[in-house]
């Protein structure tokens, strides 16, 4: 029995440095996921959190494992939740955002419609437009160069124009390209990739990326409303201040925490999107803004404001993506979807008045 269990975890051990590279990956130029370190990475404080965090990933898989026995569906339960809360492996991401989020069921009720948007006659302005993002899509990553082998650029550029043509509403606006690129490395698979855009845009985030974007506007504003109930001291620094919402967060919630926090954080969050839906988003506004009311409060000017709120997303607090999704559940206090609802349409009719 007792080798059994030592099995298990070696195994679990294997998986878990795969997912977070070899340990002379993880001290080399690029992290697991591709992307160059910059020239100031600190490595060592980075082997002291991994050699922490591996040991979590361990007993994750192994928990993991036993959940799924080998299957390839999941029901949404109260332990699996609590499961999604507390990271899944990577090699079981692509799975549980699929089953979680709907896309799978889209996925199968749909078959070969990817393959026929992809076949389409394609608009040349949105051709043109998707070509002109490619090379700016993290350019600071291997597996986007056309150097590479597989180059990530061709099936970003499918994801997107099929993307474009099934919703044509949208169509594509910046910041669809990183979401995209994020959901190719996990899935590696660009069907899987749209039908998680699917998701995403049209059910988790609706109106984030339509023309008027007011799904994005109402939720910059409904954050403003729940820190003045939970940071009072914030909202008043913003208010005396004279900063707008939509100039220190706007990044946060259109690239959904991409290229802001560190990556094993930012898909940390993302497991709990697929999962909760997009509340989240608001959970790690919240508790970024809360753990840092301090500084934010002694802002002078408002170029203050905004250097703070770029400092906020650097350091330990995001590094140590275990800890801090633990605390984006327990820091900002209750946060209910009725909450949420309300303040949604309180704030998006607003909106619309002022924009009329």
């Amino acid at each position: 029995m007792e080798k059994k269990k030592n099995k298990a975890a070696a195994t679990a051990a294997d998986r878990s440095h795969s997912a977070a590279g070899s340990a002379k990956d993880r001290v080399g130029r690029l992290d697991p996921y591709g992307f160059e370190r910059m020239e100031d990475f600190d490595y060592d404080s980075y082997e002291e959190l991994m050699s922490e965090y591996l040991a979590v990933l361990t007993r994750r898989s192994i928990k993991w494992s036993k959940l799924l026995k080998g299957k390839g569906k999941v029901q949404r339960n109260v332990k699996l939740k609590r499961y999604v809360r507390k990271g899944i492996p990577n090699e079981h991401r692509a799975l549980i955002w699929m089953a979680a989020s709907g896309a799978q069921d889209q996925l199968e009720k749909n078959p070969g419609y990817y393959q026929s948007l992809l076949g389409a006659q394609h608009d040349p302005k949105l051709v043109e437009t998707i070509c002109t993002d490619l090379n700016r899509t993290f350019p600071d990553n291997i597996q986007f160069r056309k150097t590479s082998n597989p180059c990530l650029q061709k099936a970003l550029y499918n994801v997107l124009l099929a993307y474009g043509h099934h919703n044509p509403t949208v169509g594509y606006c910046q910041g669809m390209n990183f979401i995209a690129g994020y959901l190719l490395i996990i899935t590696k698979d660009e069907e899987k990739s749209f039908w998680l855009m699917d998701a995403l845009l049209g059910r988790i985030l609706p109106d984030y990326y339509s023309p008027a974007m007011l799904g994005l506007k109402t939720d910059q504003e409904v954050l403003g409303e729940l820190l003045k109930i939970k940071v009072p001291s914030v909202w008043q620094t913003m208010v005396d201040q004279n900063v707008m919402w939509t100039l220190v967060v706007s990044r946060w919630f259109i690239c959904l925490y991409i290229d802001v926090l560190p990556v094993e954080t930012v898909l940390r969050i993302w497991d709990c999107m697929f999962y909760e839906g997009s509340k989240i988003l608001f959970r790690v506004a919240l508790t970024l803004i809360h753990h840092n009311q301090a500084p934010i409060q002694q802002a002078q000017s408002l170029p203050d404001v905004c250097q703070i709120f770029k400092q906020i997303t650097h350091g330990p607090f995001v590094d140590e993506c275990h800890t801090f999704m633990q605390k984006i559940f327990s820091e900002p206090g209750s946060l209910s979807m009725a909450t949420l609802t309300k303040l949604r349409a309180t704030c998006r009719s607003r909106i619309i008045a002022e924009e009329s």
